[in-house]
């Protein structure tokens, strides 16, 4: 709860929100149209939480499709609150809260889209200003979009050297950097630890160059994005043959763990990366991190990257999303279960603010809806930080208006111009961000007429934490097992396809080159959803227990061995890449079965409240069942008698 989370100073950043909103609702207020300057600072200040390090094209689309969604949400508030009653809000919170919440099963990117779009609801519904519908979704638009041009225009320091590309080559950089530290760890208990971060660091470096390639401007430039798209690739080949040495669990000299690092060095630089040591190959899995060493000498030092009649769809992973086929998003049990819970608790909230206000009711509203979203941490937490650090900001707020004898507009603007400025550095801390944005919210409302609002805001947020803490919490709202449950089933399916796509026989003609690059997204796709299960499970085992009780599941242990099951599998594909026989299709179809068996048992056994008596091999009612199938799946999958390594020739030195 108090946990503090470490990262530079985002100094550009703070610019670019010192930027943001101030100078808007300078404008505003000058131009004396004080009602659209308040919607587009509050524009420019959502984009602001949003503005987080990446490359450019990350940060337009993380800031340009929230801002997208919340200019709608606006739109549609403001719509209703012009053509029916004040009570509508209920039922029209519940039915947007409801599709907030199931779109926060896709991914973070959709997440903070859908938590922009029920809040810029419940504010167009709301908030008194006057203007067309159209007006008020086009100035909240503006603002976002002004911030979009300072993240185009104000980026950081460019070191000695640096191209267009640096941020996609800091992004691939950083997948060498996490290789050379789980090579590193080889052996070692923090190996585990360190194949997450290198999974991680793979994952953002494949939707970085996916946005590359989505959006090439200026292409004149297409030969230094298609060279440093090659030297992905190889990284993903020795990131898999690293999983593969870590599946071995061998140390491996520090001259090896070492030599990821001037591929790093290259990588940034340009240049090629020199002579890279490798370990002896005397197993398969050995072999294999010899050749991918082999590999990336040979594309790192080459001068003219991609043949002329090479395509480059078969270079690269077409996106970096979910594998077709596998459920996720609206309908899923995690979308239902998310989406229930955040319209239930939202359209709670606005009923009872609707009680107990005739204006200004939509703080409720909009506090559940920062409260209730299950992806971003344990509901209790947050309800204890949202109102510290509301409380802080209105102590804050009042401190500075007591201290100055009121708040002119020059002064409120100064205000919105600091607090802005620390609207990057506060997502360090929920309590810490909320405190920033509570006086921003207090600023604009005291610019639109409301200047006793900080009291009551205070009730406001206590009605608001207390009631997402009871309906929160209510039995049918919230169920881990349901969320937790789906996102392993997801991951168990994704792991599924993987393997048979590796496992089946090639048919005749089949193109290897295309189904290497089809191995890898699979591949991908299995480890991200491996990762949203674990932070799902970690959400999950620090979530209080519900008013009625509820027996506690041990996600943690399940974590372990789906995280051995999706090694295993990536270990089992290089094996058969390097050599080992390919197994019978009947052990084939066993393995795949069993997969398909226990993803259909995680998003189903829910509905079983004790196991059935007498479980047998298949029978996964009892999570205790499903711990014992996952190991067996890990053995099976490996399983096997050992093969003596293909003659090979001497390590590169």
């Amino acid at each position: 709860m108090l946990r503090l989370r470490r990262a530079p100073v985002p100094r550009t950043a703070m610019v670019r929100g010192a930027l943001g909103a101030g100078p808007l609702l300078a404008a505003g207020l000058a131009s004396g149209r004080a009602g659209p300057g308040v919607l587009a600072a509050l524009g420019a200040m959502l984009a602001g939480v949003n503005d987080r390090p990446g490359t450019r094209r990350k940060g337009l689309v993380h800031i340009g499709l929230p801002a997208a969604a919340g200019s709608l949400g606006l739109l549609v508030g403001a719509l209703v609150a012009d053509t029916t009653g004040r009570w509508t809000a209920v039922p029209v919170l519940f039915l947007v809260g409801w599709v907030s919440g199931a779109l926060s099963a896709r991914g973070a990117v959709w997440s903070a889209a859908a938590l922009q779009l029920l809040v810029t609801t419940t504010i167009g519904m709301g908030m008194p200003l006057a203007g067309p519908a159209w007006l008020k979704a086009l100035c909240f638009l503006s603002g976002a979009a002004w911030l979009v041009v300072l993240r185009l225009l104000l980026r950081a320091p460019r070191s000695p050297g640096a191209t267009r590309w640096s941020g996609e080559r800091e992004a691939v950089a950083a997948v060498f950097d996490a290789l050379a530290d789980a090579l590193g760890a080889l052996g070692g208990p923090g190996a585990p630890a360190a194949r997450r971060r290198l999974v991680a660091a793979q994952q953002q470096a494949d939707e970085a160059l996916w946005l590359m390639l989505l959006m090439p401007w200026p292409r004149r430039s297409g030969g230094a994005g298609r060279a440093l798209a090659e030297r992905s690739g190889a990284g993903a080949a020795l990131c898999e043959a690293s999983i593969a040495l870590l599946w071995e669990g061998r140390p491996v000299p520090d001259e090896v763990a070492d030599g990821p690092r001037r591929l790093a060095a290259a990588v940034r630089s340009g240049g090629p990366a020199g002579a890279l040591p490798s370990p002896r190959p005397d197993t398969v899995e050995r072999l294999a991190f010899d050749r991918a060493v082999l590999d990336a000498a040979v594309i790192f030092d080459r001068t003219t990257p991609y043949a002329a009649h090479a395509p480059r769809e078969r270079r690269l992973p077409r996106t970096p999303g979910t594998n077709p086929g596998v459920r996720t998003g609206l309908f899923t049990p995690a979308g239902r279960e998310y989406g229930l819970r955040v319209a239930l608790c939202v359209s709670v909230t606005a009923a009872v603010a609707l009680l107990l206000h005739e204006n200004h009711w939509y703080w409720l509203p909009a506090t559940a809806a920062f409260l209730v979203k299950p992806d971003m941490g344990p509901l209790f937490s947050r309800v204890v930080n949202r109102f510290a650090g509301t409380v802080a900001g209105v102590l804050a707020f009042v401190a500075l208006t007591a201290a100055l004898g009121g708040l002119g507009r020059p002064l409120v603007v100064g205000a919105v111009v600091v607090a802005g400025a620390l609207v990057p550095l506060s997502t360090r801390h929920f309590a810490f961000q909320t405190a920033v944005i509570t006086v921003l919210v207090l600023s604009f409302v005291h610019t639109a007429g409301d200047t006793e609002a900080a009291a009551s805001r205070l009730l406001e947020t206590f009605l608001a934490c207390v009631i997402v803490l009871l309906v929160g919490h209510l039995p049918l709202v919230t169920d881990p097992r349901v969320r937790v449950g789906h996102r392993f089933a997801v991951t168990l399916r994704c792991t599924e396809r993987y393997l048979r796509h590796v496992l089946d026989a090639p048919g005749p003609g089949g193109d290897r080159q295309r189904d290497g690059v089809r191995g890898l997204a699979l591949r991908g796709a299995a480890y991200r959803a491996l990762a949203e299960a674990r932070a799902a499970a970690e959400t999950a085992a620090a979530e209080l227990p519900g008013p009625f009780g509820g027996r506690r599941q041990d996600w943690s242990a399940v974590t372990v061995a789906a995280e051995l099951v999706v090694d295993a599998a990536t270990a089992c594909a290089l094996r058969v890449e390097h050599g080992v026989p390919r197994p019978a299709s009947g052990d084939v179809a066993r393995v795949t079965a069993a997969l398909s068996g226990l993803a259909d048992a995680l998003e189903d056994g829910h509905r079983t409240a004790r196991p059935a008596p007498g479980p047998g091999p298949r029978d996964c009612r009892s999570l205790r069942d499903v711990m014992t199938q996952l190991h067996g799946i890990h053995r099976l999958t490996t399983a096997g008698p050992p093969r003596p390594p293909a003659p090979c020739r001497a390590p590169l030195s």
